[in-house]
């Protein structure tokens, strides 16, 4: 028994050992699969680009509101640990077409131009009200036949939609909201939830999810809640009656 102590003890070392090396060539499988099925969610290979398109504060001189800025970083750290790159441009400048990078656009159709030009393109099942004027639609979004309005403080509503203009093209990413801190909140979303978000759609398939953010006085960007998939009624025309009222 005493003779056999060495090697029964080199044949555990080496199990454990075994187990060891399995267990972490399983890991680093799963952290690359994991990492090639971000990349394909977000169209982002190693060394590739992407544009950051966001929109002018109106009330600043056209800086970039401080929600946006803050949506630009939590997108930043996407674009980094997919090995890409980001170039930032305004929604008043951009003059590109899509497919050809990774897009993502920030903004309301009234700050943004690439925003509304992304709406009645791709989205022709939502409109938005931009009204100048005070009044309980101000900002409201009609998706098909409901009507979602904007409470400030209380209860702001924001479009994350992944959009691709065919089998081969990069997706456009657009969070169209009703006030900038919604913009943040659906770019933390889309960072947090990319992949249960690649699994339920698939990592080139398309979504347009209404998110809304609960009481940002009080909790900010961090309190968000899905509404519904809206992906069908988005994309499908509303009727001209309807859409004549709002933009």
């Amino acid at each position: 028994m005493t003779e056999d102590a060495p090697a029964l003890v080199i044949a555990v070392a080496a199990t454990a050992l075994a187990a060891l090396a399995l267990g972490w060539f399983a890991r680093s499988r799963l952290t690359a699969h994991a990492h090639r099925r971000r990349q394909e969610f977000f169209g982002l290979p190693d060394n590739s680009e992407c544009v950051l398109v966001v929109s002018r504060d109106t009330g600043t001189d056209g800086a970039v509101a401080r929600n946006d800025v803050m949506a630009l970083l939590e997108l930043s750290a996407v674009v980094k640990n997919c090995g890409a790159r980001a170039q930032l441009i305004s929604g008043e400048t951009a003059r590109q077409g899509f497919g050809e990078r990774t897009e993502f656009c920030l903004g309301s159709p009234v700050a943004n131009r690439r925003s509304a030009a992304h709406l009645h393109s791709l989205l022709p099942g939502v409109s938005v009200n931009t009204d100048a004027d005070p009044g309980p639609d101000r900002g409201a979004f009609v998706i098909g036949s409901e009507r979602y309005r904007l409470e400030n403080g209380s209860v702001e509503h924001v479009l994350l939609a992944r959009l691709t203009a065919g089998q081969e093209g990069r997706p456009v990413f657009l969070a169209c909201g009703q006030r900038s801190i919604t913009h943040q909140a659906a770019a933390r979303y889309l960072a947090r939830h990319n992949a249960r978000l690649s699994r339920k759609y698939g990592a080139g398939g398309t979504f347009v999810l209404l998110l809304k953010v609960v009481n940002s006085q009080a909790y900010g960007p961090d309190v968000v809640e899905l509404v519904a998939d809206v992906t069908k009624v988005a994309t499908v025309p509303q009727p001209k009656l309807t859409r004549s009222k709002d933009l």
